[in-house]
């Protein structure tokens, strides 16, 4: 009797066992892949809002603090990180202000201008979103709409 048992506990699954184990997984990842299939998106754009609403006008910031003014332009989102050595030179550079050189969450790097020409006092932050095409108002993030749907 003894040795029945142990032949039993060494026998393993039949190949009907495995088949039903591997239709069942089919059948729950059939129901919840569709499902989760839109979230990356949502989660990029969510990643991207909370850049532009957030992290990086905090940085701005800092660096108007320290300096008296944003930077230029032609500096762009790099005085963050390194001193800028072209004018507005900033003389109480405090830096750096981020950890890395930003970038949306489809791996480009943000768009930025000041003075703005949506926020004429003050700066211009977006990303183009998914689609790389500028102007595609659908899937593009920036920070005078999303300071707008903030606020309401």
């Amino acid at each position: 009797m003894r040795m029945d048992s142990s032949k039993r506990a060494m026998r393993g699954f039949s190949l009907i066992e495995i088949i039903l184990v591997v239709i069942i997984i089919a059948t729950l990842s059939a129901m919840v892949v569709p499902r989760l299939a839109g979230r990356s998106d949502q989660a990029r754009q969510v990643a991207t809002k909370t850049d532009i609403e957030v992290n990086i006008p905090t940085a701005l910031k800092l660096y108007e603090l320290d300096n008296g003014f944003l930077p230029s332009t032609e500096q762009g989102l790099l005085a963050l990180l390194q001193k800028p050595t072209t004018t507005p030179i900033p003389e109480n550079w405090n830096g750096p202000y981020l950890e890395k050189m930003p970038v949306d969450a489809w791996g480009r790097p943000y768009q930025y201008q000041s003075p703005g020409t949506n926020r004429p006092h003050d700066y211009d932050l977006s990303s183009l979103g998914k689609d790389p095409k500028p102007d595609a108002t659908k899937d593009d993030i920036v920070n005078w709409v999303v300071a707008a749907e903030a606020k309401k």
